[in-house]
């Protein structure tokens, strides 16, 4: 299949999809030309980790030149950025196509990417049921899973990456922090948000994330040359060890979701891997003290926004005697739940809560790293520079859910209160507040199999369970890896689905599957 008629796909496919939402805006057919009027996805060979003329989506977070970056926001719908972001403008060094702006749930804040100022994203089940695609980087995750692109970026705070993957049933990726430069990228918290990518396979995944994988000066964050040279490992494992989380298996853990992630741990055991009880007691206080730093950081950097320096401004007269002046615009410019947060981060920084909940997060912070640098065969670079000698009763690798149930119904979310829907967070914040990479694999529910007559290739119409890989900080390959070799154990031959149409009903062929 000529690369042209890939793209002709994805463009297909956005134009069928449009309804579920995904994008805030496109780029049109006729403006994807290079200088000589050729169209920029018609070119010759590609080597095998080639990401040249692929079509990428950008969450709509991330700046583009070309495109508005508005995040979802109303007191940024009008605005136009005059740079690329880093990792855009790395894409495009490499040829990439960027084809669109993904929606969003506004500034990052959200679980169900419902909280955008362009209307909510969704995907629909059996008999039209619309369903969660999970936030903040629903847009992202949606537009893989339907072939609207052949893969795009997101940002993960405390799982905006991972949990939109695993509802969505494609592959979410989120690299150990300050390995992805964040120059150009819309912040909501600063010392947690993290670039990172979704693929319809790893390997497609990692060959973004090795493009994307170098030091930015333009980002202070940016984990320089000298430390990433301690990332590599004197010796790959034969043999993993797996670590399993006792503390990850909590009450509300659906039964469907625990048989899927001991499916996992057993395809891995018969495999000669071993597996191997773990304890990280903190996980318990993780979430509580995320939801404490995140807004904090959030309130700071969205001060800037008030119509005057940056975001539009409200019609007619903005303040009262009573009010400063940029009221009525953050008040009309900001949704409900990025202003419940704003205020929730203000409090936790006021002068009487800072010792007894920012200082006291602060220290759960510590404690969740304490916990994952325990368990690791690998030391953590950052705390060991002298090198990276693995301990013999530490774990390479654990595994685990991702969320703990599957997608709800949009109908269902819409009852939810705003503290029901911060606890899908709970297994991917502490790989957040620890800053490790965690990558999610997409596992149909036990006997959703059964909806497509035997495969076991995820789709919209299958409830999709996600199991979650953590590593060491710097361990990015190695995650990469271990989801490979899930994905080489589920995705046999006789699994696919056949050419014509696949799982979400787009037009396809075998070798689109395959990619």
């Amino acid at each position: 299949m000529s690369l042209s008629k890939h793209a002709k796909t994805y463009l297909l496919n956005q134009s069928k999809h449009r309804h579920l939402n995904a994008f805030n805006s496109r780029v049109e057919p006729s403006m994807l030309t290079r200088n000589d009027g050729t169209k920029s996805n018609v070119v010759g060979e590609q080597t095998a980790n080639s990401i040249s003329d692929r079509p990428i989506a950008i969450k709509d977070n991330i700046c583009t030149k070309h495109l508005k970056t508005t995040a979802s926001s109303g007191i940024l719908k009008d605005f136009s950025s005059p740079y690329d972001a880093t990792v855009v403008k790395l894409l495009q060094d490499e040829g990439a196509v960027v084809v669109g702006k993904t929606n969003m749930d506004e500034f990052g804040m959200g679980s169900h990417s419902t909280h955008s100022h362009f209307g909510r994203v969704m995907m629909q089940r059996y008999e039209g049921e619309e369903a969660s695609v999970g936030g903040s980087s629903g847009g992202s995750a949606l537009a893989v899973a339907t072939s609207q692109c052949w893969a795009a970026l997101g940002t993960d705070t405390g799982g905006s990456v991972r949990l939109p993957a695993a509802y969505t049933g494609v592959i979410g990726f989120k690299p150990s922090y300050g390995l992805l430069s964040r120059w150009g990228v819309i912040a909501y918290a600063n010392s947690l948000d993290t670039v990172g990518i979704f693929g319809r396979n790893v390997e497609n995944v990692k060959n973004v994330f090795n493009k994307l994988n170098i030091h930015d000066a333009h980002d202070p964050t940016s984990v320089p040359n000298t430390t990433r040279a301690r990332f590599r490992r004197e010796n790959r494992p034969v043999s993993l060890r797996i670590g399993i989380p006792l503390d990850y298996n909590i009450d509300t853990l659906q039964p469907a979701v625990r048989r899927a992630w001991i499916l996992r741990l057993r395809q891995l055991w018969d495999r000669g891997h071993t597996l191997h009880p773990i304890r990280l007691p903190t996980t318990q206080q993780a979430l509580s003290a995320y939801y404490v730093l995140a807004p904090a950081e959030a309130s700071s950097n969205l001060a800037k926004y008030d119509g005057v320096r940056f975001g539009s401004r409200a019609e007619g007269i903005d303040g009262t005697p009573d009010s400063v002046l940029f009221a009525k615009t953050r008040g009309q410019g900001f949704g409900p739940e990025v202003q419940r947060r704003i205020l929730l981060g203000a409090f936790s920084l006021s002068a009487q809560a800072m010792n007894n909940y920012f200082i006291q997060a602060q220290k759960v912070r510590r404690l969740v790293q304490q916990d994952f640098n325990r368990v690791f065969a690998l030391p953590n670079p950052l705390f060991d520079p002298e090198g990276l000698s693995a301990k013999a009763e530490g774990v390479d690798v654990i595994i685990c859910p991702t969320v703990p149930s599957v997608a709800p119904s949009l109908a269902e979310v819409e009852t939810q209160d705003p503290v029901h829907s911060y606890m899908n967070d709970v297994f991917t914040v502490p790989a957040s507040l620890a800053g490790l990479p965690s990558i999610t694999f997409p596992t149909p529910a036990p006997g959703s199999e059964e909806k497509l007559g035997g495969s076991t290739i995820p789709g919209p119409f299958l409830n999709t369970i996600g199991i979650q890989i953590i590593g060491q900080y710097g361990d990015d390959q190695l995650v990469l890896d271990t989801a490979k070799f899930l994905e080489e154990i589920t995705r046999t031959p006789q699994n696919r689905t056949g050419p014509g149409v696949n799982a979400w009903g787009n037009v396809t062929d075998s070798d689109t599957q395959a990619e």
